[in-house]
């Protein structure tokens, strides 16, 4: 058997703590959402539906309130939805993903809010991201 010293085994710590951290920046600029990129999920619209208002807070800001429906009959969670605040000629001004608060059981729907929207003259809202729970007895493990 090999006696490594301890201090190999901390330099090995750090560079797999290295690695990771270079490998989640890596994958957060894949992430984010642009003008285009809307969703991680194509078809989304298949799934869900989303009701939702604007209303003003202090300072100027936006808020959008609303329900997500689910035309599934599996929950989902978790479920994030992007906003984006839109100028008068369609340019992405401004833009949140936020969660729906204990994802959206199958056929139902949840109440959701995105706060701290920059002021424009329209926004889109779109399902970012979700997870289908499988039935514990469909078969999936």
């Amino acid at each position: 058997m090999i006696a490594w010293p301890r201090s190999f085994f901390a330099l090995a710590r750090l560079g797999l703590i290295a690695v990771t951290v270079t490998a989640c920046g890596t994958a957060s600029g894949y992430l984010t959402p642009s003008g285009t990129t809307t969703t991680l999920m194509a078809g989304w619209e298949h799934h869900f539906l989303i009701d939702w208002t604007v209303e003003p807070e202090q300072g100027g800001a936006r808020r959008i309130r609303g329900y997500v429906s689910s035309q599934h009959g599996e929950s989902a969670e978790p479920v994030r939805l992007l906003v984006q605040a839109l100028d008068s000629s369609g340019a992405v001004v401004g833009q949140r993903i936020g969660w729906v608060t204990g994802g959206v059981n199958g056929f139902q729907r949840a109440y959701f809010e995105i706060t701290n929207l920059a002021s424009a003259g329209q926004y889109r809202v779109f399902v970012w991201d979700y997870t289908f729970l499988q039935n514990p007895g469909s078969g999936w493990l």
